[in-house]
């Protein structure tokens, strides 16, 4: 046979089983199992009244809590101080509660039979849906405890009570959407400044809410109410409203971006402020700060993650300054671009995560630098470190570092494998405003 010629293959026998037509379906080979062809599964019926309860239990538990998360009508918790006075402890909100006051101890209540918006003020409040919200005339409210509000993602309005004297520093913490804080003319120990918390004097602003700027854009008229609700008047290149501008477009010019956060995202200081709470501005949208001389304190935490702060401009005047709006450098006599002569203490993680910092000078008054005080104020950007490249202070080393110098203080890019300590510029001068 020529090796180019195909070996025939033998042709394959098919092989057959024997098995009668009507037992095809239950015979049984050797050495595998049986079929179950018409033959109940051991543990079936168990094991389908298992499954089954397993799904109306499941069921029930969903529609519960469903029941449960709709009927929530939040939760507030009292201390009782003694002498007829009482501590807020706790507010938990049920995602309905946007306007709340702090006055006398209260409790929420719902009708079962309605559904619908808890209200809230100063008296009792209720409407026919349902939800309502009772004081006791007969408990005042004095104090409110840490993390009272803490992380609270609905609230937008807090009105603070003339009973109230003490408020904790962390009370408000991380309110995402608190736009302001308003306190009664009697109240003997705080005030506001148009919904920014502070003591009474003014000597220290406790709390500029979180979502401020988004008050302001109604107030100057980048945005507008319709039906209850704000609408922004803002609209990007292709007519789609915008909640907030942050940058140019070819709608929106420099010129045009300049003017919007001198209006929403510039805040003055006022000349009698000597102190800025720990946590005051903690993630607000505040581009452009103007401190006083006289602020002796940046208390922890004062600015932190504050991502767009750009500026930090001081002002000197002998004239008394109350506006916090930005009017122009003549309503605030002389302004530098620095933190203010005079300043004695900044606090740990002040300014931590503010990457949108360009420029820095710490006088030769400040004798207190806390940890991490600048941390996390530098990225990289094609290639090259950008935000506060550098620190620029007073001082001497050796007197500066004589103060009481937290480590680490400074501003460090730290990312994987690059690492990189930003320099510090001692005996600097202060740049000039451009």
């Amino acid at each position: 046979m020529s090796k180019k010629e195909k070996k025939e293959l033998a042709p394959v026998q098919e092989e057959k089983l024997n098995i009668p037509d009507d037992e095809v379906w239950t015979y049984k080979i050797e050495g595998l199992a049986e079929p179950q062809v018409g033959v109940s599964h051991k543990n079936a019926k168990v094991k389908k009244i298992i499954f089954v309860a397993v799904i109306i239990i499941a069921v029930s538990l969903s529609l519960y809590f469903s029941v449960v998360a709709l009927l929530n009508t939040g939760k507030l918790e009292y201390k009782d101080l003694g002498n007829d006075q009482y501590e807020l402890m706790q507010f938990s909100n049920n995602g309905l509660v946007k306007d709340f006051t702090i006055e006398y101890t209260a409790e929420f209540h719902y009708d079962e039979d309605s559904a619908g918006l808890i209200l809230s003020g100063g008296s009792d409040n209720s409407d026919s849906s349902g939800f309502s919200v009772i004081y006791d005339n007969a408990q005042p409210v004095s104090s409110i405890h840490e993390y009272a509000f803490d992380c609270d993602n609905t609230l937008e309005v807090i009105r603070i009570g003339a009973n109230v004297t003490n408020i904790d520093v962390n009370a408000f913490y991380s309110c995402w959407n608190l736009q302001c804080i308003y306190v009664d003319d009697e109240n003997p120990n705080y005030c506001d400044i148009d919904g920014v918390l502070y003591n009474k004097d003014m000597t220290e602003i406790i709390c500029y809410p979180i979502d401020h700027d988004r008050y302001l854009r109604l107030k100057t008229g980048y945005a507008r109410m319709e039906d209850g609700v704000q609408i922004s008047n803002l609209l990007d290149d292709n007519g789609y409203v915008m909640e907030e501008l942050w940058g140019t477009t070819e709608k929106y010019d420099e010129v045009f971006f300049e003017k919007y956060n001198m209006d929403v995202r510039t805040y003055v200081l006022p000349s009698t402020v000597e102190k800025i709470g720990p946590l005051c501005f903690n993630y607000a949208n505040v581009v452009n700060i103007y401190m006083p001389e006289g602020l002796k304190e940046i208390g922890t935490l004062a600015f932190f993650n504050d991502g767009v702060l750009n500026n930090i401009y001081s002002y000197k005047t002998d004239t008394k300054v109350t506006e916090t709006k930005y009017t122009g450098d003549e309503s605030l006599g002389l302004v530098y671009l620095s933190l203010p002569e005079g300043l004695e203490k900044i606090g740990s993680d002040c300014f931590t995560h503010d990457r949108g910092l360009r420029y820095i000078y710490i006088p030769s008054s400040v004798n207190h630098v806390g940890h991490h005080a600048f941390w996390d104020c530098v990225i990289k950007e094609d290639g090259n470190l950008v935000g506060l490249a550098e620190v620029n202070v007073a001082a001497s080393k050796e007197d500066f570092e004589s103060g009481e110098i937290g480590s680490p203080w400074l501003a460090k890019y730290d990312y994987m494998l690059f690492k990189k300590a930003i320099p510090v510029n001692y005996n600097a001068q202060r740049q000039e405003i451009q």
